[in-house]
């Protein structure tokens, strides 16, 4: 092989290395993220049954999103996607941090929840609630239709 045709070939390799390097560099991952969450140090400043709407949005910001039907809480919603190559883009991670207020505008509830397997799992709670404020008599009542075993109405022990 002449020196000529060894350069030539020695060229070439070089290119198609660049070319495999450009080509695998393309096609590495890239995150976007999406949305604001306060960090856990500035909600433990806030103190449920003491703040307001007003101290909350002054402490943390304003709210991604509020509560849809009637102004119950704040949301603050943050995502993560994943971009890889010619695929569309994959949430690979969700975190939603919910205030809840009182009628009277003051901090009831700090929950903050992520995305497991396609669904929202709680973290963390402040503030434990009995459940009984939003739900209902008639759901109560309801809900304990189904909870009735037929020997206690008949009245045998058997």
């Amino acid at each position: 092989m002449s020196k000529a045709a060894g350069r030539t070939t020695t060229a070439l390799r070089r290119a198609a290395l660049a070319a495999a390097l450009v080509a695998a560099g393309a096609c590495s991952p890239v995150y976007r993220h999406h949305g604001y969450v306060p960090n856990e140090r500035d909600l433990l400043e806030l103190t449920p049954g003491v703040d307001t709407r007003e101290t909350v949005a002054d402490l943390v910001g304003q709210p991604t999103a509020g509560g849809v039907l009637d102004d119950s809480g704040f949301y603050y919603v943050q995502s993560r996607f994943r971009h890889f190559g010619p695929l569309g883009p994959q949430e690979i991670a969700r975190e939603v941090v919910a205030i809840s207020f009182t009628d009277d505008g003051v901090v009831r509830n700090i929950e903050r929840f992520g995305l497991e397997d396609g669904r929202m799992v709680e973290l963390s709670r402040r503030v434990t609630d009995d459940n009984i404020r939003d739900t209902t008599f008639i759901r109560q009542l309801l809900g304990n239709l189904g909870r009735v075993d037929a020997s206690t109405l008949l009245g045998g022990d058997e």
